[in-house]
This record gives C-alpha cells, structure tokens and sequence, in this order.
C-alpha cells in the first residue's frame, strides 16, 4: 500500500489543527531533469530540513527533495512534545551499551532539546515552545518508578529538572481520576510542530537550499556519485541523507526491515472557557501517560484540548478518528465526554522494534535516520545534524547512535506488520489490567 496517498490527497496538508493555523510556504516545483549536487536530502520533515540546513550552514551545495509537502509527515501532524532523554530510558541504555556511551547518548539528548528550542527561538517562534511535559502514571506501582527515576538522573547524569509528584501535587495540575503520581520534567517542553517544520522550511530555503515538492523518489541508486531518481528527474550527488521514517517504502529495505510505519491519531477539542480548563488542566504543560499506547495531551494558544495516543491495527485511518479518539479521553477526563471534536486527524510514524532510532550507513555516501518511535521532534532535528556531521567527516557521533541495536522486525519488512499487530493487542491488552 502506498502510505504517501492512502489517506492522503496528493500534494495537501491534512485537516488538521495545525494546518488550519499555519502559514505555509507557497509550493515548491517538482525536481525535472537533470540536476545535480554535491548532498541530496529526501524527505522533508524535521531530518530532512534540520540536515539541509546543517549541511547548507556548513557551505554545502544540498538539493531537497520531498514527496508531498514540507513538513506534510509525522513532524506536521504530532503531539508537539520536545521530550528530554532517549526513547529508552537511562537504566536500559546502559544495560544495552555500557555506562560511557549511556551518557554520551544522554548529553546528545540534552542537546537535542536545546537545539529544537533554539532553532524554533530563531525560526519558528510562533511555534510557541513552552517548557514543561508531565509523565502520568496510570498504575500506582509506576510511581515509585518515576520518582527513583528521577533521583537516579539528579545523581547520576546531574540533571535536575524533573520534579516528583504524587497523586495530589499532580492534581493539582491535571485533574483526572486516570493517574497516580508521576513526575513534571521542565527541562522538557512542546510546541506547534507544523509551525516549527515550516519555520525550519524557510531557513532551509533562505540558506540556498535547492527544494523541490511533489517529488517522489522512485529509486536510489548506489553508487559514485549516488544516482536518485524521481519520477521526473535524475539527480547525481557525491551524498545522500535519508530523512523519510514512516514513509520509506521500498526505497532501502535494509532500513525497511528495522523500520516500520504505523499510525496514531489526534482530536482537538472546540475551544475550552477559562472555568472549562481550570477544571481540566490548570498548567500549561504537555502531558504523556505510561501506557504502552501512550495517550499524550496539551493545550492550544486557544485553549483547545489536542489529545491523541489511540492506535489502529490497519494502513489506513479509521473513518471516524473523532470518535476513536474520544474514548480514551473521555476516560482520562469524564469532564469532557460530550465536548465538540473540531478537528480529527492521522499520522504516519515511524517505529523500531525496540523503540530506538535506526541510525545507519548504507554505503559510503549513503546515510539514514529515522525510527524515532514517537521521541522524533527533538532527536530527529538532532538526527539532522548529525548527518551533516558525518557528511562532513565529522562521524563520531552518527556512528555512536549507529552502535546502538535495532534489531530486525522477526520475518522482515514481509511479515511485520500481522506480528506488531499482535504485539499491540497484547500490549493494549496489559494497559487495562
């Protein structure tokens, strides 16, 4: 199935809040003919802009060339939270790769944030970053878990800005019968994240880079200089930086086969009175439970609600996301069981079988990011400059995110999907008891 049209229209922004308020730029030509360049990035989400930009920065000659739209993908539809950490925790990490690299990996997540912070400061700052995300747990066992979590990463890793919450200090800002205790992690924070992709978008566009919308690669070709084809043009390229997560396809089945789309869906609400919100969540913060099926929330400037989590076990959206939607949040918040959905809408993510992104060299001037399991504003535009990095011969720390396994999806990229399908009912499953 093609992921690019499925529940898509050629060449639109899906309905969604978010698209609704942003200002996006006028659209790009398709790439024709003959072109050539000394980096051709495809994909045009946060890696895909975040490297064109790095390597344009670094004085690079860069083509960008996206399917749909800048910003169309996962980075235009998302929760917007900028979360701190890797995708797995500190415990697990250092369990997988050892104590050194373990923190290696965590200072590269500290600067992930910084840099989304800075670069939505600089180019995006109607994408409204906020500081603050709380973890919820949903089960009174998770708490004593986030609260040693947070001692573990004060004494360990010197980071000081989570603070423990039990089940009164949480509700006092989010009211919801739902969770226990937790923790808020001000370190952390979110924004409008189609905002911020566009802003990124017009840096891209005023550092030089050549862009071109509407241009499906239909082969990549290894070789020196790589040869990537589009349905209307060739372009040669002494590099090429992959940035495509969910929407991959075919292009690199060794990528494929430790990658794999799904979807996710987010509703907002009719805007909320001021009495309305003080009776929801009084802070300004975003939310993310402990389920497996995250649910994950914040406000809008307009007070509106976005909530989204709920999973689906197909290619394609379901055809009342609205009401798919509203079920978890009506659990989370009874408050709101009738309240007027005004936008409903779905995205395509992509996922590892641990949770890790994939990082990885597929020739010697070939290179990928993606995988980011739902952790991709903040480390994907960090995985953007860590390909210009390598592309410019600076590859330690490309390399060091490359050590860390993804292993295979068992049966390829064939058989994944019936075998994440029953994993995800377990899973939900395991969430309810």
């Amino acid at each position: 199935m093609d992921l690019l049209t499925a529940n898509d229209r050629a060449g639109e922004y899906p309905r969604s809040y978010y698209a609704e308020h942003a200002t996006p730029l006028p659209p790009f030509a398709p790439a024709q003919g003959a072109l050539s360049c000394e980096v051709c990035v495809i994909g045009g989400g946060f890696t895909g802009l975040s490297a064109a930009l790095h390597l344009a920065e670094r004085g690079y000659d860069v083509i960008l060339v996206e399917a749909q739209r800048l910003g169309f993908g996962a980075s235009g539809r998302n929760g917007g939270q900028v979360g701190m950490g890797q995708r797995l925790d500190q415990d697990t990490l250092e369990g997988m790769v050892g104590q050194t690299a373990a923190r290696a990996l965590w200072d590269m997540a500290l600067e992930s944030v910084a840099l989304t912070r800075e670069l939505a400061q600089t180019h995006a700052p109607e994408a409204g970053f906020k500081p603050g995300i709380i973890h919820a747990a949903h089960k009174a066992k998770y708490v004593a878990d986030a609260h040693a979590y947070a001692e573990k990463l004060a004494r360990d890793y010197n980071y000081d800005q989570i603070r423990p919450l039990d089940q009164a200090q949480l509700q006092e800002l989010l009211n919801s019968p739902a969770y226990y205790g937790g923790d808020i992690d001000m370190g952390a924070g979110h924004l409008d994240p189609l905002r911020y992709a566009l802003g990124l978008a017009r840096a891209v566009q005023a550092a030089g880079v050549r862009i071109y919308e509407g241009s499906r690669v239909t082969s990549l070709t290894t070789s020196d200089p790589a040869i990537v084809k589009t349905e209307n043009a060739v372009i040669t390229a002494r590099f090429v930086a992959l940035g495509c997560n969910g929407y991959l396809g075919n292009l690199a089945p060794a990528v494929a086969a430790r990658v794999m789309p799904i979807n996710n869906y987010i509703a907002a609400t009719r805007p909320l009175t001021e009495s309305e919100r003080a009776n929801v969540m009084p802070s300004d913060h975003a939310v993310a439970d402990t389920k497996f099926v995250v649910n994950y929330f914040r406000f809008s400037p307009d007070n509106r609600l976005l909530f989204g989590g709920t999973e689906s076990y197909g290619y394609r959206f379901p055809a009342d996301i609205a009401g798919k939607v509203r079920r978890p949040m009506a659990q989370i918040f009874p408050q709101l069981a009738d309240i007027n959905l005004t936008h409903a809408w779905g995205g395509t993510l992509g996922i590892s079988f641990n949770r890790m992104p994939h990082f990885a060299r597929l020739a010697g001037n070939i290179l990928s990011a993606s995988g980011y399991s739902g952790h991709g504003v903040a480390m994907g535009t960090l995985g953007g400059k860590l390909l210009a990095e390598a592309i410019s011969g600076q590859a330690e720390r490309f390399d060091l995110m490359a050590q860390v396994p993804t292993p295979a999806f068992p049966g390829g990229a064939s058989l994944r999907w019936p075998l994440l399908v029953a994993a995800m009912l377990w899973f939900s499953l395991r969430d309810r008891l």
